[in-house]
């Protein structure tokens, strides 16, 4: 297996950057994600370290050595598309074996490395079908073993499940990870999915415009986003942004959602925290998940009253959309806690997992709360 490092790559389609100075690695036997939306430049980026797009700047290293002048098939990379290029005329052993008939391998290495494979992925059952007999899952790893048995440097895959339905979805992201698993291998996956992403990766890579915004493992950006934009885009239900003001008083800071609204108390040391960053005070946007907003049925203390707006009933916990002057709190509440919308509600924030970001740049404070007594 191999290492990759991307140094300042840089891809244009005409005037148009589709990657800008991108700095990358995989390091050897890692699972990276490359999670984006549609035209973040993830694909690309992709295509780019196989050789099949040439890029502008830069240099893609693999084991150190640079090949970006190296044609594809000189790279020694297997990629794996979203709509599997089997064959349909060739069976399920006819298209694994391609790639090493290709290159000329005798009978009996193509037969032990077919075999090998088929066990990892558990498909000697299906080797002697064609393409039109198999379901979307074994066509998909019909496709995975076609670029494993070329024991390549690295394997690439470009949303290798997203055409598959919901519950097959699960199962090959339970059966790619087992396999990463078992057999090692460089993995770099694209996907614009944050579960895929986040289930299986060792580390998360989030795109943006052709930008790399943050890179880290998947607890990393999702317990510290290092933006607006990978706060808003990593979870599900995503991170509330709120407008804020801050203030102190003798006792606490104080957190101000609106002009009517009392003002959340929070650890004392916050605002000289805030206030060391150089930033405008009243051009804040705290960040909180909504599992982070501690919801009451009564009034209590540093609790403020708010409106239930929506309930989404999701069998075993609701979300329930509550308003705050003008603004909406998304919170996590065990399953039928709030019974109907309009109800009143209090609410309080788990400080310790609150987050501040700078309106102007949308970047993370980068502010760890510790409990206070």
């Amino acid at each position: 297996m191999a290492d990759i490092k991307l140094i300042d790559v840089e891809k244009y389609f005409g005037k148009n950057y589709v990657i800008r100075k991108l700095n990358l690695e995989i390091k050897d036997r890692e699972f990276l994600v490359l999670l984006g939306a549609s035209g973040c430049g993830k694909t690309t980026t992709l295509r780019a370290i196989a050789g099949l797009e040439e890029i502008d700047a830069g240099e893609i290293l693999i084991d150190g050595q640079p090949v970006q002048h190296l044609k594809a098939s000189d790279r020694n990379i297997a990629f794996v598309f979203q709509l599997y290029a089997l064959y349909p005329h060739l069976n399920a052993y006819e298209n694994i074996a391609f790639p090493l008939k290709a290159t000329n391998k005798d009978k009996q290495t193509i037969d032990r490395r077919v075999s090998e494979v088929a066990k990892v992925l558990r498909i000697k059952s299906i080797l002697n079908k064609n393409p039109s007999e198999l379901s979307s899952g074994d066509m998909q790893r019909v496709a995975v073993g076609r670029a494993m048995v070329r024991r390549p440097k690295a394997i690439l895959m470009d949303e290798p499940i997203g055409s598959l339905d919901a519950k097959l979805r699960e199962d090959m992201r339970t059966e790619l990870k087992r396999l990463h698993i078992e057999i090692n291998a460089t993995t770099l996956y694209v996907t614009h999915d944050q579960v895929e992403a986040m289930s299986m990766a060792d580390k998360v890579c989030i795109m943006e415009d052709g930008v790399l915004q943050q890179i880290g493992t998947p607890a990393e950006v999702y317990d510290h986003p290092a933006n607006l934009f990978v706060a808003q885009f990593v979870g599900s239900p995503i991170m509330n942004i709120l407008n804020c003001q801050i203030g102190a008083d003798e006792n606490c800071t104080q957190c101000f959602l609106g002009e009517d609204i009392p003002a959340l108390p929070l650890a004392k040391s916050l605002y000289h925290k805030i206030e060391s960053k150089g930033v405008t005070l009243g051009q804040l946007a705290l960040g909180v998940r909504p599992e982070a907003v501690r919801l009451a049925r009564e009034a209590k203390e540093d609790y403020i009253k708010a409106k239930v707006h929506v309930i989404e009933p999701l069998g075993p916990f609701d979300i329930v959309d509550i308003k705050v002057d003008d603004q909406i709190i998304r919170a996590k509440a065990a399953s039928r806690f709030i019974e109907k919308p309009g109800e009143s509600v209090w609410l309080q924030l788990d400080e310790q997992r609150t987050h501040f970001f700078d309106k102007d740049t949308g970047e993370s404070l980068h502010i760890e709360l510790e409990a206070e007594n």
